[in-house]
């Protein structure tokens, strides 16, 4: 038998905010490189996730959720961001809520572009119990499009990821891997770690804190450790929020808060870096910072 040509290329995760993207490429790549949280719109950056086995590259791009209801500067920013991978990639990957369809992927639907292969993944197929009207929600999606493939799928629980990575890469071109094949993101550890912080921030105070959070990291430094082959890391980072009320809830009484986003987000580090993990966190505020294209451009926003 012949062996397969290898095909490498990129596939864009698109859907609305909170449908699963996240952690659906997160499940297939095999590694937590993308933030998740029950709060809509926790991804704001365009972040690959990659994934190399024997004879595939698969170039994963994770977009921010589409946003129709706020217009700030920021949300038009990740909105150019969502049109612009549309534009760029080799396939696109749809993910809907597999329960029925929704008004809300309705921008999302319209944004895809009639030359790039699109695959729908019908996320959450797990909670489904009435098959008879699952099979409805199938057959109003057929035919809607001329998708590449339907795939029913769970991004939390993993089910049928093998199968939607089989559909994808009989659509990517042949062409030798760009990375190396131990790579999970293009991104950097300072960026990863960015991520992190602001993920613990949206799941432990998603309810009571406005968007308007974002995270930078003041200093990274690897330094050698006998006890860490990967190093020590000693990481600085300071949590910008909008308000002077934000900046308590952030804190919590007697600091509760801030020390269980710290805790969290540093064993997350660790687990993805591989090594021990130094984490200090300030707090400040920046009033009308997701406004602003000089404080966004400086917050590391595209």
């Amino acid at each position: 038998m012949s062996k397969q040509a290898f095909r490498t290329g990129t596939v864009a995760i698109v859907g609305r905010p909170n449908v699963g993207k996240s952690t659906l490429m997160n499940q297939l790549v095999g590694a937590h490189v993308a933030i998740t949280s029950r709060k809509a719109q926790t991804t704001r950056h365009r972040i690959n996730g990659l994934l190399t086995n024997s004879d595939t590259q698969y170039i994963f791009v994770d977009t921010p959720g589409f946003q129709t209801r706020h217009t700030n500067v920021l949300n038009k920013r990740m909105n150019r961001t969502v049109q612009q991978v549309l534009s760029e990639v080799d396939v696109i990957v749809m993910v809907v809520e597999a329960w029925a369809p929704d008004e809300r992927d309705e921008p999302v639907f319209e944004m895809l572009p009639d030359k790039v292969p699109v695959i729908l993944a019908l996320n959450k197929v797990d909670r489904i119990k009435d098959k008879a009207k699952f099979a409805h929600v199938l057959t109003t999606w057929a035919a809607r499009r001329d998708w590449a493939a339907l795939v029913p799928v769970s991004a939390e629980k993993g089910t049928a990821t093998k199968a939607l990575l089989y559909e994808i890469r009989k659509l990517l071109p042949e062409a030798p891997p760009i990375f190396d094949a131990d790579d999970i993101t293009d991104r950097s550890e300072r960026f990863l770690a960015a991520e992190l912080v602001r993920e613990r921030v949206f799941r432990l105070l998603g309810d009571e804190l406005p968007y308007s959070t974002a995270v930078v990291i003041e200093s990274f430094e690897t330094e050698p450790s006998p006890q860490s082959p990967e190093g020590f890391r000693r990481i600085h980072a300071t949590i910008f929020v909008d308000r002077d009320g934000h900046k308590a809830i952030v804190i919590g009484e007697k600091g509760a808060s801030l020390k269980r986003i710290g805790t969290e987000a540093r064993h997350a580090m660790e687990a993805l870096f591989g090594g021990k993990v130094h984490l200090e966190i300030w707090v400040r505020v920046k009033g009308g910072w997701a406004d602003s294209e000089k404080m966004l451009q400086q917050f590391g926003y595209e």
